[in-house]
């Protein structure tokens, strides 16, 4: 079976500093790969690549059996890979349909120039309902503001636009920082949904009662470089953590 998403030697460096140093690893999808690995592993640097934000010095991104030339997060978006990032890039003034759509606004007619275009604010209302619906999201009433609401229903709209754009891979960097045990519960429940619609799922997390609940495997990066995989299970969960922190290096 073709991944969804292979990264192959892959390799980035800024300056002197290595940062990623020939990375391979693979998503299929209905699958949720964990990325685990300790502050400067490479982990970022390595899902901005992914998204477009930094361009590989070598290597490839292939998705679908298809080689990816990501010159931008734009690019990206448009082989429907879609990225969470810790700091959600939510609009606090805007409520939750104008953050599903900001930057993709729904307009016509198509004749018309862009910017004399108007925007279909009522078919964008019922998508976002739609999509809201499906994924089981609990929200306050249409039209509230964003930045009123709690930490885990604003982690919960970042993760469904992502969802509603995303045909193939979505990547979240700690959907579940610094959130209660309530809030966080209703970010798992969506991202194992993601993985039942057929997503590939990556996500980057520091806790491991959450990897060990959500991921069908863990890949743990150390200093750049691909350093151990391991099916996320109790009997593993030993392991895991010392690769993270090199307990097994000589």
């Amino acid at each position: 079976m073709t991944p969804t998403l292979a990264i192959t030697n892959a390799t980035k460096r800024f300056g002197a500093v290595l940062a990623l140093d020939d990375v391979s690893l693979q998503v299929n999808a209905g699958e949720i790969l964990a990325l685990l690995g300790d502050n400067g592993a490479g982990k970022s640097t390595l899902i901005r690549c992914i998204s477009g934000v930094h361009r590989l010095d070598s290597g490839t991104i292939e998705v679908d059996g298809e080689q990816l030339h990501l010159s931008s997060p734009a690019v990206a978006r448009a082989a429907g890979i879609e990225t969470v990032y810790q700091d959600l890039a939510l609009f606090d003034n805007l409520d939750t349909t104008a953050n599903f759509f900001v930057g993709r606004e729904e307009a016509g007619p198509a004749w018309l120039p862009r910017g004399l275009r108007w925007m279909r604010q009522k078919q964008m209302a019922t998508h976002s309902t739609e999509l809201v619906g499906r994924l089981k999201i609990n929200l306050p009433q249409r039209g509230s503001q964003v930045g009123m609401m709690s930490g885990g229903q604003r982690q919960a709209i970042a993760v469904a636009r992502t969802a509603a754009f995303a045909s193939r891979v979505v990547i979240l960097d700690e959907p579940t920082a610094a959130l209660g045990l309530r809030e966080s519960r209703q970010v798992l429940d969506l991202i194992l949904r993601l993985r039942d619609e057929g997503c590939a799922v990556i996500v980057i997390s520091h806790a491991m009662d959450h990897v060990m609940e959500l991921a069908d495997r863990a890949v743990v990066m150390r200093r750049g470089r691909v350093v151990g995989e391991e099916v996320p299970t109790p009997a593993n969960r030993a392991r895991l953590v010392s690769l993270i922190v090199g307990g097994d290096d000589e």
